[in-house]
């Protein structure tokens, strides 16, 4: 097994017992006064993937089924920490400049692929989850307090899928994003 299989198998484990954490911490961002709208709208729409019913990755799917969520946060988060991020500090930005961080990851793992994931997180901008658009979520807040309240919920019920430790998994990942991303 190569370092670089035996680093992403090590590493996406980690992240899908950190989803939920991970969604919680840069919601707070959504609450900052300021906040330029291009990053406001990365962040929703990255968020608002967790609630996509057809999402690239079906939830169920034994080992990979949350590894999309935990990839599109995080590119998510470094297409917003490109932009200018205004009065973005505290925990939420600390949490947004990790999972940056780490797209370098996800970068290295998807290889030629990784600019469709990035093209299809800057179009979650404009998609819409359980009926609410990005634009719906940053201009009422009402839907927005709503959004925030149900990521919450989604941070308290998530329960970390098992990953196993195979390269299997990461071939049938690969192969999820190859068939599934836009071309």
């Amino acid at each position: 097994m190569s370092d670089t299989v035996a680093k992403h198998l090590d590493t996406f484990p980690a992240w899908l017992r950190s989803l939920g954490a991970d969604a919680q911490g840069i919601a707070g961002l959504l609450e900052v006064d300021g906040l330029p709208q291009p990053v406001s709208e990365l962040v929703a729409g990255g968020l608002n993937y967790l609630f996509k019913s057809l999402d690239l990755i079906p939830d169920g799917i034994d080992d990979i089924g949350y590894l999309d969520d935990a990839f599109v946060l995080r590119v998510a988060a470094d297409l917003a920490c490109r932009e200018d991020l205004g009065a973005a500090s505290g925990d939420a930005k600390d949490v947004l400049d990790r999972l940056a961080g780490e797209a370098d990851t996800v970068r290295e793992f998807l290889a030629q692929d990784y600019v469709r994931l990035e093209t299809y997180v800057q179009g979650l901008r404009k998609g819409a989850a359980r009926g609410r658009a990005v634009s719906d979520i940053l201009g009422d807040d009402a839907i927005k307090q709503e959004f925030l309240s149900d990521v919450q919920g989604f941070a308290g019920s998530y329960e970390s899928p098992s990953f196993a430790r195979e390269e299997k998994n990461l071939i049938k990942l690969r192969a999820f994003f190859d068939a599934k991303l836009p071309r």
